[in-house]
C-alpha cells in the first residue's frame, strides 16, 4: 500500500518492525543484515536518550518510498524491551520526531503480539488487519482485536481499526468464500471489511523477489489493480475521517 500512496503523490514512510525484514527485502534491500542503521538502532537510541536526526537510517528506494529498515537483530530488542521503563512508547517517541514530514507512516508488524507490536499499536492512529484466506490466520483475529481494544483503553485512546483486508485469496475456492463470509458475519457489524480483495498471483511473488513494487513489476496484473483499488478505498476513508473531525470542531 505504501507504493500505492506514493503514486498518489503522498509522502510515505514505511517502518519495518518485523525481524524477518520481509518489507525491507521486498523494497529491494537484500543485504539488510549488513546495514549499519535499522529501526533496532533507532529504538536503542531512544532508550539511551541519544539524539536522532530526522533522516537518520531512512532509505529511499527507486520508486520514491522512504523506508526505515529492519533485520534479524530486531529480535533481540523485542526480547529485551520488557526491562525498560515506558517500554510500550519507545517507537512513539521516534515517530513523534518525524511524523510532521510525512502524509502517511505505515508500520509493518510481525504476526505476533509481542512488545514490538504493542509499540506499533501505541503510536498508531489506526490499524488495517490483513487476513489470508486460510483457517489458522482467521483464528487469531479474536486475540488481535482484544489486544487492540486493550491498547486503546490502557495506552492509546485514539487507536481505531480502519478495516480488515482479505489477502492472497482465490475467490473461486470455497475456502476464500467461507473466509470472507465468516469475517462479515463475525466482525462486519463493528469493523469495516474492505471491498477490495487482494488476489493470489504469481506476479506478486515475483515482484517481491525482484525487490520491486507490483506496480513497477507489472502494473496491469490482477494484484496491481487490486492494490490500486485498495489504496483508493483507504484514501476515501481517510478523507471521510478528516471531514468528521472538522465537523466536530
Amino acid at each position: 500500500m505504501g507504493n500505492g500512496l506514493a503514486r498518489k503523490g503522498k509522502k510515505v514512510l514505511l517502518i519495518d518492525l518485523d525481524p524477518q525484514g520481509d518489507l525491507t527485502t521486498s523494497l529491494g534491500y537484500k543485504n539488510q543484515d549488513n546495514m549499519e542503521i535499522t529501526i533496532k538502532n533507532i529504538m536503542e537510541k531512544v532508550i539511551q536518550e541519544k539524539p536522532i536526526s530526522k533522516n537518520e537510517g531512512i532509505l529511499q528506494n527507486a520508486e520514491g518510498v522512504n523506508l526505515m529498515p529492519a533485520n534479524i537483530e530486531l529480535e533481540a530488542l523485542d526480547i529485551s524491551l520488557v526491562k525498560y521503563i515506558n517500554k510500550e512508547n519507545i517507537l512513539k517517541q521516534y515517530i513523534d520526531n518525524v511524523k510532521e514530514d510525512y502524509d502517511y507512516i505505515l508500520i509493518d508488524c510481525r504476526p505476533s503480539l509481542g512488545l514490538l507490536t504493542i509499540n506499533a499499536l501505541a503510536t498508531a492512529d489506526s490499524v488495517i488487519i490483513p487476513v489470508q484466506a486460510q483457517y489458522l490466520p482467521l483464528k487469531g483475529m479474536t486475540q488481535l482485536i482484544q489486544t487492540i481494544d486493550k491498547t486503546r483503553v490502557q495506552i492509546n485512546p485514539r487507536l481505531k481499526i480502519d478495516g480488515i483486508l482479505l489477502t492472497i485469496a482465490d475467490m473461486k475456492t470455497n475456502l476464500a468464500k467461507t473466509t470472507i463470509e465468516t469475517l462479515r458475519n463475525s466482525y462486519g457489524s463493528r469493523i469495516k471489511i474492505y471491498n477490495t480483495v487482494i488476489p493470489m498471483g504469481v506476479k506478486a511473488a515475483e515482484s517481491t523477489i525482484e525487490g520491486k513494487s507490483i506496480y513497477a513489476y507489472d502494473k496491469k496484473s490482477k494484484p496491481a489493480v487490486a492494490y490500486e483499488n485498495f489504496t483508493e478505498e483507504v484514501l476515501k476513508n481517510s478523507e471521510k475521517t478528516r471531514d468528521r473531525t472538522t465537523q466536530c470542531r
